[in-house]
């Protein structure tokens, strides 16, 4: 196990025969980010093919009297906030000599962000994903085929995001030499917390530059939505260190691993887990397949524990209704994982509020109108 900056938080819990990778990975990444040309061609990336920096927008019909600025990464190319760690992770496997990408995703958008920047680069691209969220999120599915990707279905367990996430890893070790890695969340063994907290930071950054120029003033608080937490992570990172800003993470009410879980390894990282009294992983569940997810990076979890950010669930009923009003009455269709994040903040005492709107609707559409919104 390596020691990390969370406290009793990440590490490295894998078998032995990823350590070398892991090895590999982290003096990797320790010379790449504080190589001028790599932040440079990463710049240059966001610019011209991501399409940074995105807007804020201050959502003026449904504040009720506060005044809610959404960070519009649904407008980033691809329609989330996913793109951002893939470029950046797609550049650093560039770097290590690697030919083959293999990736997890829930929802579908870093699948799709995965395949993006495989197609960009040349790269081969194999995505796992839960047969369950196969069929919640097929136009997905079809837009990575179209990339060039290869989808695998998992069949097993819940057939969602965590059974995705291990058939990945097990990929992985066994073709270790050739192949990188593009982990989706801030969740992992270490290095990848600290590389996806980095490359979505980008996020923050951006969003505290831009909420003073409209306000000259930062936010009361600044929300966004937590399954393994990478878009979250990413708009914290921009407020840390100002006291004054109240961090909120929404989680799924049935994926709150923040909230009613308990210290546990998965996926290689020791983090907040959803587990029975003898550490068994608990199935989570939410309408969402973003936030379908029984854990949560390790980051979070230690800033949970420093009193630093709180976390809060959000019913599936509480995303709908926020999602159904951002679109009637300010036409922008968001997707549910950051329409719970919106349900939270619509109830919030505070003036100035920020919300990481991280992602675009259309891939929730079929889901949403089965519920009747």
């Amino acid at each position: 196990m390596s020691v990390t900056e969370y406290g009793r938080y990440g590490g490295q819990y894998v078998p032995e025969t990823l350590m070398p990778a892991l090895e590999e990975l982290e003096r990797g990444w320790e010379a790449i980010r504080d190589d001028g040309s790599y932040a440079a061609e990463l710049a240059e990336l966001h610019r011209t093919y991501v399409g940074r920096p995105t807007p804020l927008y201050l959502a003026a019909r449904i504040g009720g009297g506060r005044r809610i600025y959404l960070k519009r990464e649904d407008l980033c190319h691809t329609g989330a906030h996913k793109i951002n760690n893939a470029v950046g992770q797609g550049l650093i496997a560039r770097r290590l000599g690697k030919e083959r990408i293999v990736a997890e995703t829930g929802a579908g958008q870093h699948g799709v962000a995965a395949a993006t920047v495989c197609a960009r680069f040349g790269m081969h691209c194999v995505v796992y994903m839960g047969a369950e969220d196969m069929e919640r999120q097929r136009p997905n599915v079809e837009r990575m085929g179209l990339l060039g990707a290869e989808v695998r279905s998992v069949e097993f367990g819940t057939r969602t995001l965590k059974e995705a996430t291990s058939e990945a890893i097990r990929d992985w070790i066994t073709n270790v030499e050739t192949t990188h890695y593009l982990i989706g969340s801030c969740v992992g063994p270490h290095p990848y917390p600290e590389i996806v907290r980095e490359l979505q930071s980008v996020i923050g950054i951006e969003a505290r530059t831009q909420i003073l120029e409209a306000e000259r003033r930062l936010p009361d608080a600044v929300v966004a939505c937590v399954g393994g937490g990478s878009n979250a992570i990413g708009t914290f990172a921009g407020f840390l260190a100002d006291d004054r800003v109240d961090l909120i993470g929404v989680e799924a009410a049935g994926a709150a691993s923040l909230g009613t879980g308990r210290p546990g390894v998965l996926h290689g990282a020791r983090s907040s887990v959803l587990a029975d009294e003898d550490g068994l992983i608990a199935d989570a569940h939410s309408i969402s397949a973003g936030l379908d997810y029984p854990g949560v990076g390790p980051e979070h979890a230690y800033l949970r524990d420093s009193g630093r950010a709180r976390y809060v669930p959000a019913t599936d009923e509480e995303a709908l209704a926020a999602l159904r009003l951002l679109a009637e009455r300010e036409g922008i269709i968001a997707a549910l994982e950051p329409s719970h994040a919106l349900a939270r903040a619509l109830e919030l005492d505070a003036e100035v509020i920020l919300v990481c709107l991280s992602g675009r609707g259309d891939k929730d559409l079929e889901v949403v109108l089965a519920h009747g919104v």
